[in-house]
């Protein structure tokens, strides 16, 4: 009897190249679209750049953005060798990102009408589909991987001088001690924050309010948590498709 590859399973995290790999559909669809919208997320760092680089040519940009996806998926080919992969992979990511997109939006919904006792007003789909991949790509890449996941390993290495890993398979409870697990919490929080006000600073920002702020606050921690128990994947899918839901469908 063979034993089904771990990264196969459904409740298991996929290791950290299957779990990139996963991303790049939302990835390249953004970068495609984007160069023709005129607008681009706030945490975009590649677009600027390859248009920078194309010197304002579309086709060039096009060029360097299909470049990039084979050099994409040949990373994720190679280096992701031994970690267990299928298709249907996709396929249960969105389904995951979706039902995680919806027990976000309930559980943030729930716990700021408990605080403010009111509603909170739907956002305007100002950049609508695309923009919503740009987000969940580009936000999760910052503020999940390297705001919180590298800022959780220096924090838990210099508080605890433990060498915590966030992309292995392993669950978190075999990952991390208490004091780890201490110090990355009030991490999530600071990181949560940082999150929820990046969306009132610039020219495409919102009118502050404390009950969106709180309301984006939570949705940060629920982020967290998702980036943390099922992966860089999880939480860009869930990201984008929440998006979507609220800035296009809604």
């Amino acid at each position: 009897m063979t034993r089904t590859p771990k990264a196969e399973r459904l409740r298991d995290r996929p290791g950290p190249w299957v779990d990139l790999g996963l991303t790049l559909p939302i990835f390249l669809t953004y970068q495609i679209a984007v160069v023709f919208l005129g607008v681009q997320n706030g945490t975009d760092m590649v677009t600027g750049a390859l248009l920078r680089l194309s010197e304002g040519d579309r086709t060039t940009y096009l060029l360097a953005t299909f470049a990039i996806g084979v050099i994409f998926a040949g990373v994720f080919a190679l280096l992701g060798r031994g970690q267990a992969f299928h298709p249907r992979k996709f396929v249960q990511i969105a389904i995951e990102g979706a039902v995680y997109a919806v027990l976000m939006r309930l559980v943030a919904g729930y716990v700021v009408v408990r605080v403010f006792a009111g509603t909170i007003k739907d956002e305007s789909r100002f950049v609508g589909f695309i923009m919503s991949l740009g987000a969940g790509f580009y936000e999760e890449l910052t503020f999940r991987v390297i705001l919180f996941g590298l800022g959780a390993k220096l924090l838990t290495w210099l508080v605890t001088k433990q060498n915590i890993e966030l992309t292995t398979t392993a669950s978190p409870a075999r990952r991390f001690s208490f004091m780890s697990l201490s110090v990355m919490s009030a991490w999530a929080v600071v990181c949560a924050i940082v999150f929820s006000a990046v969306h009132y600073i610039g020219p495409m920002s919102d009118s502050f309010a404390l009950p969106s702020f709180s309301f984006r606050f939570v949705l940060g921690l629920v982020l967290t948590l998702i980036f943390v128990t099922r992966g860089f994947a999880a939480a860009v899918w869930t990201h984008a498709l929440y998006d979507v839901w609220v800035l296009v469908f809604r």
